[in-house]
């Protein structure tokens, strides 16, 4: 890594020892385990100075101080199939309070829920409950290679690998997801004795080497209505999976006949890059002309109040506030109010 981080500027060498051995155990695996790999292996390093510790972000040393402060108590458990991870240990109510003291460091938790040593993480999204919609729709993950684009703080990514996956990688440009997941990392560590085989790296999915060609099931849930090109997206994805390689795709749709898509003159739900929200039937012709094979909807779902709301550790606004008052059907624009769907296809 000395040679990669020479053509970097210069760095807080205490910030970068602090961060940059967390992807240690991904590169070893990289350069040695999966050939494929190499030629991300060679300009990752680059890519994770540059974002983590070259570029400043004024909150950084704020939530290192939380993660750091996180007490590891002794006698973990964990169960990575159960919907809030069920992380316990017994502990004093001394611990309990400062395990939450540090988990409250690293607010807001936006993708959830977790469960950590007494401490019950109220994410603003029960993701959960799209774990539910999605899971009796894949191939089964065991021993599977999977990548999650859009991972948020890589709730999902426990869940894969609760399903037996052989690796999860994340990417996630938020660095606050990234400590958040250390934050249950180094929970489900102490658990397991052993570094689990689940990665999040703060890049986006543009930053991944083209035509990887290697992971065997990918994952790209709330990501398309926010890339202005979105074939490009789907084209992108299909080339990181491998021949027959598995691609669930969850995303906002609206109602409307085959080539419809709606893009919002500004502001849709109040997010700002929002592009195209296309009727189910564009979706699926979308993933054709990408080159996905047996594309197919298995899953509408419009998303409720209680699956996203503000909660105790999300105290910024949500759903109930995105929508028109007067009738919950409708956005505060005056479009259809959020509708979701899950498509399976393969590369």
């Amino acid at each position: 890594m000395s040679d990669s981080n020479s053509l970097l500027p210069a760095v807080d060498p205490a910030e970068a020892a602090t961060i940059l051995p967390w992807f240690d155990d991904l590169l070893d695996y990289m350069n040695q385990s999966e050939k494929r790999f190499a030629r991300w292996a060679d300009i990752l390093p680059q890519q994770l100075q540059h974002v983590l510790v070259s570029r400043e972000h004024g909150d950084q040393e704020r939530w290192l101080q939380a993660l750091t402060s996180l007490p590891i108590p002794p006698g973990v458990q964990c169960d990575l199939q159960a919907d809030d991870l069920a992380i316990h240990a017994d502990i004093s109510a001394d611990t309990t309070a400062r395990v939450e003291q540090a988990l409250r460091g690293l607010m807001p938790w936006r993708k959830g829920p977790f469960q950590v040593c007494g401490t019950h993480i109220d994410t603003e999204w029960r993701s959960d409950w799209k774990w539910q919609r999605v899971l009796p729709h894949l191939s089964p993950l065991q021993n599977r290679l999977v990548l999650d684009v859009g991972c948020g703080s890589g709730y999902h990514m426990w869940r894969m690998l609760g399903e037996g996956a052989r690796r999860v990688i994340g990417v996630d440009p938020s660095r606050l997801f990234l400590m958040q997941f250390e934050a249950i990392k180094n929970m489900v560590t102490a658990a397991l004795g052993k570094r689990p085989a689940a990665h999040l790296l703060p890049l986006k999915m543009e930053d991944i080497p083209a035509d990887l060609r290697v992971f065997d099931t990918l994952f790209s849930m709330g990501v398309l209505y926010h890339r202005r090109s979105p074939i490009e997206h789907l084209e992108e994805l299909r080339a990181a999976l491998r021949p027959g390689g598995e691609l669930v795709l969850e995303t906002l749709v609206a109602e409307g006949p085959l080539g419809y898509s709606l893009m919002p003159e500004d502001r849709y739900a109040m997010m700002r890059n929002v592009w195209f929200i296309p009727s189910p039937e564009t979706l699926l012709l979308w993933c054709r002309r990408a080159g996905l094979r047996n594309a197919r909807l298995v899953n509408l779902n419009q998303t409720s109040l209680d699956e996203q709301r503000s909660t105790d550790w999300m105290r910024y606004k949500s759903l109930p506030d995105f929508l028109d008052p007067a009738n919950r059907e409708l956005t505060a624009e005056g479009y259809p109010a959020p509708l979701r769907a899950i498509v399976i296809a393969e590369a």
